[in-house]
């Protein structure tokens, strides 16, 4: 059965010059870093304060020393590495074929596997910036910070990362849904489709290769043209 539904999405892939990536927490789950909502993701794990609230706007401003403890030490993994995911949707690029990946991490590491187009849909920790004068930062500056990273002219930094109560880069997000409308086949991985409004972006695909791949059930299966329930790694290892 799953040999059957490779082969299938291999001879899409074949035929298709006009592919869109969409992926989630799942793509990176195999470089090391943890998704959020399995069971051993990073909300099941015990803080003062729910990680949902920590990683909020309002938290950020009123708690800053706090969110950035729980930031540096849960939310960034510079020892990681691209995985077979990551590496396969490069070589897909290369081809022509690959004309975007959309993401909804923020980990940098579709770039560091050489991905060229990459559509953030919540930024990365990778960029900051400060809130006072948008001088910009690498994350060297918020890896050396003691507690709270401030900039030279005494503002404090931000990374460059959608918090809750936050809304999407507006020309990201248009992007995006360019790039799904147009495309021929649109493979979703590594994404539990919960996130709003990220996951809204793939209703904008209407045609009749939606391929989705991921472990758990999502709120999409059923509009699946090819549901595959696999990790990411089986599944692109094999293409």
């Amino acid at each position: 059965m799953l040999q059957r539904s490779i082969d299938k999405l291999k001879h899409w892939l074949a035929k298709s010059d006009n592919i869109v990536f969409f992926g989630g927490a799942g793509v990176s789950t195999e470089s090391g870093i943890p998704d959020f909502r399995s069971v051993d993701g990073l909300y099941h794990l015990k803080y003062d304060y729910a990680p949902e609230t920590i990683l909020s706007h309002s938290f950020f401003i009123r708690h800053t020393k706090e969110f950035y403890r729980f930031y540096k030490e849960k939310m960034i993994y510079e020892d990681t590495e691209p995985n077979i995911t990551h590496l396969k949707l490069v070589e897909l690029e290369n081809t022509g074929k690959l004309k975007a990946v959309v993401t909804q991490n923020i980990d940098g590491l579709h770039q560091r596997a050489g991905s060229k187009n990459v559509l953030e849909l919540h930024g990365s920790v990778y960029r900051n910036y400060c809130m006072k004068c948008r001088q910009f930062y690498t994350i060297d500056k918020i890896m050396e910070a003691e507690e709270v990273p401030t900039c030279e002219c005494g503002g404090i930094i931000k990374p460059d990362v959608v918090l809750y109560e936050e809304g999407l880069d507006d020309e990201v997000v248009s992007k995006a849904i360019y790039a799904i409308a147009e495309a021929d086949i649109l493979i979703i991985g590594g994404t539990s489709l919960s996130v709003y409004p990220a996951s809204g972006l793939i209703r904008y695909y209407s045609k009749d290769k939606m391929v989705l791949i991921n472990k758990s059930v999502t709120p999409y299966d059923r509009e699946a043209d090819l549901l595959i329930n696999a990790g990411l790694g089986e599944i692109f290892s094999k293409l």
